[in-house]
């Protein structure tokens, strides 16, 4: 079983995610993931955690010292975006095929698409329900927390549709779609555990 998860910022998608994880036994994955693709490619994790979700970062990651790009054979004109991304997708399909999951963004819907048993999840929210979360959490005021919501989700979006061709929150692009401020986190994701167990049975 393979479950990914598109997001909104302060969706709770990454709660949803968790619970979904402990419910079927998945192994859980979302910053999780850098960690992996920094082990695979021998690469310093912070490569990975500044293009985390966005596109066109990585010039900032030469400012690291040169000690931090580890015992390798890349060259520098080797270092791009793409070879990030190439890392990390690697180190998705790795850790899918070690067992049943649970992946939070970074494309892999896209990068698992010919895996089988794969479902595609994107939650959403309301507004208020998103900036009060982003609010609880970094201790801003609404008008910040909104700004970090739009930046955040631009920067995600790009990186999304860049990578996939596809549109980031499409609903063409999921099998599921939920508004989490409706039931909130714990009960949307009773909610995805039944619309997921109803889909196996089906599939099979």
């Amino acid at each position: 079983m393979i479950i990914n998860i598109g997001r909104q910022l302060g969706s709770g998608g990454r709660v949803i995610g968790e619970l979904l994880a402990n419910e079927f036994g998945c192994k859980f994955y979302d910053r999780e993931i850098l960690n992996l693709a920094a082990k695979e490619s021998g690469f310093d994790e912070r490569f990975f955690e500044q293009t985390d979700e966005h596109k066109g970062f990585f010039r900032s990651l030469f400012h690291l010292h040169a000690s931090h790009i580890g015992d390798n054979n890349f060259y520098p004109n080797k270092f791009s975006d793409e070879s990030l991304f190439q890392f990390q997708s690697d180190a998705i399909r790795k850790a899918a095929n070690e067992g049943d999951c649970v992946f939070v963004g970074r494309c892999a819907d896209y990068v698992l698409r010919d895996f089988p048993n794969t479902l595609n999840l994107f939650i959403t929210a309301s507004l208020d329900f998103r900036a009060q979360h982003v609010m609880d959490r970094e201790g801003v005021d609404r008008q910040t927390a909104e700004k970090i919501i739009a930046d955040k989700e631009h920067a995600r979006a790009t990186y999304y549709n860049y990578y996939t061709g596809k549109r980031w929150g499409d609903s063409s692009s999921y099998d599921l779609c939920v508004d989490a401020s409706i039931l909130g986190a714990e009960d949307t994701a009773k909610f995805i555990a039944e619309f997921i167990r109803r889909a196996n049975k089906v599939r099979k």
